[in-house]
């Protein structure tokens, strides 16, 4: 008896979602949203999700490689190593002009407000030199992603962006 509620509570707690995680629907229908934003089968995309990185690191992968021509496996490789996004899109040249997503002045910017301060406050050549952290160019390229996957204003996006926990769960609530 006791051996069976062992291995009940173990099945249990291996099954159930941990919270703020997403379901495995949010997570597809993400999955396909980063497919079609980057045009490619969702298999890609899914194989993707197999190298052990976060789920909303995904469409980051995506983005830095296509921007830059190194290869997604390289970045993953980098990535799972200990490299933040911030070091990787510098060290291949997809800075903060590449991240940039225009949103109204006057926007609530939540998270992304030292960044968005940044772009305002220093005219468009100089935005190199505006240095993102890791999770600023996570949260620069889901925005993008939603953003443009679900036809939605930037500004919405970035406003309700500290709201979900996840990127994933973002886009499925903004979905819905």
């Amino acid at each position: 008896m006791q051996r069976s509620l062992l291995i009940f509570t173990f099945f249990a707690a291996a099954f159930a979602p941990v919270a703020g995680q997403a379901s495995p629907a949010a997570t597809a229908d993400y999955f396909h949203a980063v497919a079609r934003f980057f045009s490619l089968p969702s298999n890609e995309v899914s194989i993707l999700s197999e190298w052990e990185i976060p789920t909303d690191e995904i469409p980051v992968v995506l983005f830095i490689a296509r921007r830059s021509g190194v290869s997604p496996e390289a970045l993953v490789a980098l990535r799972r190593d200990g490299q933040s996004w911030s070091v990787l899109a510098t060290r291949y040249g997809v800075g903060s002009a590449a991240l940039h997503v225009p949103v109204p002045d006057d926007a609530h910017v939540g998270a992304l407000d030292r960044v968005y301060d940044g772009y305002r406050s220093i005219p468009v050549e100089r935005w190199s030199t505006i240095r993102l952290t890791h999770d600023e160019v996570v949260g620069m390229v889901n925005v993008r992603l939603i953003s443009q996957s679900l036809g939605l204003p930037v500004a919405r996006v970035i406003g309700e962006a500290g709201t979900s926990g996840s990127h994933v769960a973002l886009y499925e609530r903004l979905k819905g």
